[in-house]
Parts: C-alpha cells; structure tokens; sequence
C-alpha cells in the first residue's frame, strides 16, 4: 500500500484543539475547534471526506475524546463544563463544572471513568458506572497542561515541569469508595510517582506509550523527552532528550514549540507536531527520526492515529509562533495521511 494524504472538505472554521479517531472505526474522527464546535467527520467516501454532523458548545472548545463506543463523545473547553455527546441524537450533558477552564478530557475504557484536567488546578474524575456520583475532584500542586493514559497509569503533566503519574485502578477504586451524591468531593489522592520534568522549559504536550512501559513529553523549546514508568535505577538511566524542530536562518537557530506528540498503536513509534509546521515521525527506543514530513502550511496543533495504525490526522492552525498579532486570519485545516506499509515502522520492524 501506498501513502496518501488529502484534507478535509469542511474544515472548523478556528484554530483546531484536538483531532481524535474512533476506537473502532479508522475512518471516524473528532475535531474540536475554537469556532465553539465538535465536529465529527467520515474520511472516507468522499473526496475531502464527509461531515457528518456539528455539535455547537458555549464556548471554545479545547479537547474532545470518544468514550465506550463510536457514538459517544466527551468535551471539555473555556465554558469550564465537561460534557458527554451522544454523537447519534446530539444531546449534551454537563457531567461536571470546574471553576476554571478545562484543558483536557480523556476516557479510560479499562476502568470506565472519564478524566478532566482544569486550568483550576484539579482533576475531575468522573465514575461512568454510577450516573447520580459527584464526580470526585483531584487537587494538583499547578496546572495541568496535557494528559495522556495507558491501561493502567495516567500521566499528568504540570506548570512548574511537574509530572503526576497515578495508578489507575487505585485510583478508580478510591473514586468508588469515596463516591457520594453531595459537593463537592475533594479526594486526596498520592501519585504513584511524582516527578520532575527532564525538559528545562514549559511542557506542551505528554503521550504515553501504548505498550504501558512509559511516555514522551515535549517542551516550547524544540524538545522531546522519553522516560520509562518502572522507577528502578537500570530504567531510569535509560531516559533521554533530544533537540528537535529547530531551523537554522542565516547561522541562528530558530527554536519552536512542539505542540502534538501521539503514538503508532501497533509499531510504539511516536510522531511529533511543531510550531514550524513539521510532523516528524520516531523510533524511540533506536533514539532515530524514521521520516520528516513535508511542511503543512501552519503550525501543526495536533495529531492523532487511527487505531488501526493505517491513518493520521493532523491539525494545523495559525500560531503565535507565525510573528501575527491576529490569529483570526490563518490557514486551518485537518489533513488526512493513509500511512504506506511500515511507513510507521521502527528499525527492528523494517
């Protein structure tokens, strides 16, 4: 199989927050945007693929994920609600309300509960088995800029270069015995590790890696780190960071944020998406760029694999990285890539 790469026919109409494949379907895909819409687009069919339906929130919205199935949805955004969609009828409904806005939604569907990560500084753990529970509310020490999960650790990624990691199942069943129908339901919940960021500067972005063995997170100065879960000394020597998205212009080095890091779910090698309008895609165990992209016309916001591994969508949207003032006038586009035979693939796999 060949690759092949093609955009979206209706894109959102503002700077593009999140993209994220079906867990079943390789051609069903989430984009929230700040035009205040979740849309859900069919990429396959026809040309530019299809929009299926608009779903319109009060607010910018800045993340969306899938839940159990195809046809559920959760959202987050600057309304400071976490909803679910039902992706079928249309109806919304406010899960929880934070008192800031709500930087992240994620859905674990090993333990069935949903997570929210807000600018207020918490997280909202959300128990999708008991509808009529309050969700329980997390204090974190700053505010969490981006989450990523495996099956059985979340990894939340801080201001101040502070990283949480939590077990999951501990933590699901903390949320169950401290369930309750009356706010608010402030649980204190020790991390399973807390660490330091390997990166000197903010951290943007945090993936983890589908084998569960660890996580990569990038920095606003050109930089990826990848670190291993298991805290023994052997495991930890292994960590490393490296320089990346970076131009060199007339002998000065032009250094840009990496906004998007996802993994392949069936290679475990990483794509990253900078402020310079490059994908580039990783073999973090080889420490080795497989590929590098051909540049899309604006900052690329971020990424997302099908769970299939045949597709990657990127999003790309004018940013502050581009010299403007105003934002409002952009290039905004999701870009659909079939990925060719190990296109993906690590040195051991080729």
């Amino acid at each position: 199989m060949s690759s092949h790469q093609f955009e979206l026919a209706q894109n959102p109409t503002d700077a593009i927050s999140a993209v994220k494949f079906a867990p079943n379907s390789p051609d069903r895909l989430l984009v929230s945007s700040w035009d205040r819409h979740v849309y859900l687009y069919k990429t396959k069919g026809e040309p530019g693929g299809e929009l299926i339906r608009k779903y319109e929130h009060r607010a910018p919205v800045l993340d969306v994920c899938f839940g159990k199935d195809d046809n559920e949805a959760f959202s987050c955004g600057l309304d400071q609600d976490v909803r679910r969609i039902d992706l079928e009828t249309g109806e919304q409904t406010v899960l929880s309300s934070h008192d800031a806005g709500v930087r992240n939604v994620i859905y674990s569907p090993e333990h069935n509960i949903l997570i929210s990560g807000s600018w207020d500084s918490s997280l909202h753990i959300h128990n999708l088995e008991n509808s009529t529970a309050v969700p329980a509310t997390i204090p974190l020490p700053s505010k969490p800029f981006s989450l990523s999960l495996t099956a059985t650790k979340l990894v939340v990624a801080m201001a101040s270069r502070a990283v949480n990691i939590y077990d999951l199942t501990s933590l699901a069943t903390m949320i169950g015995q401290s369930a309750t129908t009356t706010p608010p339901n402030i649980v204190e919940v020790e991390p399973w590790q807390r660490r330091e960021s390997s990166m000197k500067y903010m951290t943007r972005a945090v993936a983890c890696m589908p084998n569960d063995a660890g996580y990569a997170s990038s920095s606003i100065e050109g930089r990826v780190a990848v670190e291993w879960f298991d805290p023994s000394p052997e495991s930890q020597a292994r960590k490393y960071a490296f320089k990346c998205h970076r131009n060199s212009v007339e002998g000065q080095d032009i250094v840009y944020p990496v906004n998007a890091l996802a993994f392949h779910p069936i290679h475990g090698t990483f794509a990253s998406g900078g402020g310079d309008g490059v994908v580039a895609l990783w073999d973090g165990v080889a420490k080795r760029r497989i590929r590098q992209y051909q540049k899309f016309p604006a900052s690329v916001s971020c990424i997302s694999f099908s769970s299939d591994g045949r597709y990657m969508a990127v999003g790309v949207s004018p940013g502050f990285e581009d010299g403007k003032e105003d934002l409002s006038d952009g290039v905004v586009k999701v870009f659909i890539r079939e990925l060719a035979d190990n296109e993906a693939a690590g040195r051991k796999q080729k």
